[in-house]
C-alpha cells in the first residue's frame, strides 16, 4: 500500500469510487461486488452530502467494505467527522466487514495533515468488522477494544501516539491474524517506546497472530533488539521491521537472537545497512524471503523513515 496512490482493493474486492460514478451518471455495481470509496474534493460537496447520496443510492444492506477518502480539513468550513456519520449509519450497513478509513494521499493531504477522532465508537457499532485500517494520527484516539471477528488491524502513520499503542496492546482481539503499526517519529507524535510494545510482542493477547509489522520508526534499532527476544515471534510467519532507521546494530541484535528461520518472510526495506551486513542478514536466512530494497546511505550520520510529514 502506498501513501501516493489510492487503494485499488480491500478485503478482496475491487474499490468503485462513489462520486465518480454519481457524478458520470454510470450504472452502480451490485453493492455486494465492490469496495465503496467515499470522498469529497476540495471544491466539490460536502463530505457529508456524499455521504447521504451514497446511503440513499445504494443499497448498504448489502456492502461488507468502505473505503473513506478526503472529507476536509480542519480549515473547511463543512469538515465533518466521518466516524460520526458510519456510527450513526450502523444499523443501514448491517454487513460492513472491512473499513479503510483516510484513504488520502500526499496530493490531497501529507499523512500528519489527516485529522482524526476517537475511533472506539466504530468497534462497537460495527462489532462484525474483519478488517480495519486508518490512516493519519493527528488527533487519534483508541481505548481498548474487544472483537473475536477482527482479523486484519492496520495503522499507518508518521507518528503514532503512545496512548494509542498502548490501547492496541491492551485490546481482546484473540482472532487477529495480521498488525501492522507505522510508529512514526516523536516530531509527529510517534512517542510510544519499546515498553508500549511489550504486551504486544509476549503475544499472550494475540494467539491467532501471524503477520507483524512494527515500522517506520525512529526507534527501529530498539525495536529489533526487543524483538530477537520476543515470545510472539515463534508463531509468525511474516515480519516487518521496514520502513525505518534500522542499522547494523538492530540486525545485528536479530541475528544474535532466536532463531528466524521458521519465517516465510522478513521485511527490512528501506533500511541504513552496510553491504557486509546485507550479505550477512542473507546468508543466515536462506529459506526466506527477505526484502533488503532501498539501501539507504546515511549523510553526515543523519538518518529518516519512509513517512513522516
Amino acid at each position: 500500500m502506498s501513501v501516493h496512490e489510492h487503494v485499488s482493493e480491500l478485503d478482496g474486492l475491487p474499490v468503485v469510487d462513489f462520486s465518480l460514478i454519481d457524478e458520470e451518471g454510470e450504472p452502480l455495481p451490485s453493492a455486494a461486488s465492490a469496495a465503496w470509496r467515499i470522498a469529497t474534493e476540495f471544491e466539490g460537496d460536502s463530505f457529508e452530502k456524499v455521504f447521504e447520496r451514497f446511503l440513499r443510492q445504494v443499497d448498504t444492506s448489502q456492502v461488507t467494505a468502505l473505503v473513506i477518502g478526503y472529507w476536509g480539513a480542519s480549515y473547511d468550513s463543512g469538515e465533518v467527522d466521518p466516524v460520526d456519520l458510519l456510527v450513526k449509519a450502523a444499523d443501514r450497513l448491517p454487513k460492513l466487514r472491512a473499513l479503510f478509513l483516510g484513504d488520502i494521499v500526499m496530493e490531497e493531504a501529507e499523512i500528519s495533515w489527516i485529522e482524526h477522532s476517537d475511533i472506539t465508537p466504530l468497534f462497537t457499532a460495527f462489532p462484525g468488522l474483519k478488517r480495519f485500517e486508518v490512516r493519519g494520527s493527528t488527533g487519534l484516539a483508541l481505548d481498548p477494544i474487544r472483537s473475536e471477528t477482527l482479523t486484519v488491524l492496520r495503522m499507518e502513520s508518521g507518528g503514532l501516539p503512545a496512548a494509542v499503542v498502548r490501547a492496541v496492546a491492551a485490546s481482546d482481539l484473540p482472532n487477529l491474524k495480521r498488525l501492522d503499526l507505522w510508529l512514526g517519529v516523536e516530531n509527529y507524535g510517534g512517542d510510544a517506546t519499546v515498553a508500549d510494545l511489550a504486551p504486544i510482542l509476549s503475544g499472550e493477547r494475540l494467539p491467532a497472530l501471524r503477520r507483524l509489522g512494527l515500522e517506520d520508526s525512529e526507534i527501529q534499532d530498539e525495536i529489533a533488539a526487543a524483538v530477537a527476544g520476543a515470545p510472539v515471534v515463534a508463531r509468525l510467519e511474516s515480519l516487518s521491521l521496514a520502513m525505518g532507521m534500522l542499522t547494523d546494530e538492530g540486525a545485528e541484535a536479530l541475528l544474535s537472537g532466536q532463531p528466524l528461520t521458521h519465517l516465510k518472510r522478513l521485511d527490512l526495506h528501506h533500511h541504513f545497512l552496510s553491504d557486509r551486513m546485507v550479505e550477512r542478514v542473507r546468508a543466515a536466512l536462506p529459506g526466506v524471503k527477505v526484502d533488503l530494497s532501498e539501501q539507504e546511505k546515511p549523510e553526515d550520520d543523519w538518518r529518516y523513515v519512509a513517512v513522516d510529514e
